[in-house]
């Protein structure tokens, strides 16, 4: 089957009726067991010409994307990352924790008219961050949005590299935190860390030795309904409810913080962040 080649026609739309700066965002790291979800948004230069050989980052091979990355960085206007911490996926659920993620990074680019975002429509997503389009397979149809994808995931995958350093034995650095059957293994053999999601079910398969289910998500989130709980911890917070258009993210806690520190010079410079990571 051909891959396929993301095209500008979804910013073609925005551009022509005046909206400048057209973000895309992706995430990556909703199914793996442990490590942050990070998220990336990216703005293009209206009808800049594209990048040759971008596309949804789950059809490149690492190479592919650690190429594309730098060259993406530095043709976008602006370049956002955020990310969600394990202890915030515990806490809220990784369907909320991603749309925190996305919401961190798209407050990092400096203003934006209108955000296209991967997948389905998000409850109170509007609310949080302006005017937005779903794009189902987003990744892999719009070009802004395939950009974004390849930003997150290199981004990501250099920060399970560099937790692998810190907790050798897992294979992070081959399986970014996925359940493989070498992952699974060994967290059997070596216990958990503080990294990995205690909340989600197949962790608690693999522990107890059950065949673990790879589908994450959906055992996380079985309803979109859900989303009216981050509004209740928003209520019961004292939170603010944003003004329409206006980008309002939840304090990061400090693994989160750190995280985000780490993504964004881990963007800049794969050797970078040190120790930040969470």
């Amino acid at each position: 089957m051909a891959v396929r080649v993301p095209s500008l026609r979804f910013e073609n739309v925005h551009w022509r009726d005046g909206a400048i700066r057209v973000a895309g965002i992706d995430e990556v790291g909703v199914a793996p067991t442990c490590g942050a979800v990070v998220a990336a948004a990216v703005i293009m230069k209206p009808h800049a010409r594209r990048i040759p050989g971008v596309r949804d980052s789950k059809t490149l091979s690492a190479q592919q994307r650690e190429r594309l990355a730098p060259l993406i960085r530095r043709r976008a206007v602006a370049v956002g990352v955020g990310a969600a911490s394990v202890r915030e996926i515990d806490m809220l659920n990784i369907y909320h924790a991603t749309h925190l993620a996305m919401r961190r990074a798209v407050a990092r680019l400096g203003g934006h008219d209108h955000v296209l975002v991967d997948g389905n429509r998000i409850a109170g997503f509007e609310a949080q961050v302006g005017p937005y389009t779903a794009i189902v397979d987003g990744d892999a149809k719009c070009y802004t949005i395939a950009c974004a994808s390849v930003v997150a995931k290199v981004v990501r995958d250099r920060m399970m590299a560099r937790l692998a350093d810190r907790y050798p034995g897992y294979g992070w650095e081959r399986n970014q935190g996925y359940a493989t059957r070498e992952h699974r293994d060994a967290i059997r053999r070596l216990g958990l860390t503080p990294f990995h999601r205690r909340s989600f079910l197949a962790l608690q398969r693999t522990l107890a030795g059950d065949q673990i289910s790879l589908d994450l998500f959906a055992e996380q989130v079985a309803d979109e309904s859900l989303a009216d709980e981050l509004g209740e911890l928003d209520r019961i917070d004292g939170v603010r409810t944003p003004e329409p258009g206006e980008v309002e993210i939840h304090a990061p806690d400090p693994d989160a913080a750190a995280a985000i520190a780490a993504a964004e010079s881990l963007l800049r410079d794969p050797y970078a962040a040190g120790d930040r990571l969470a």
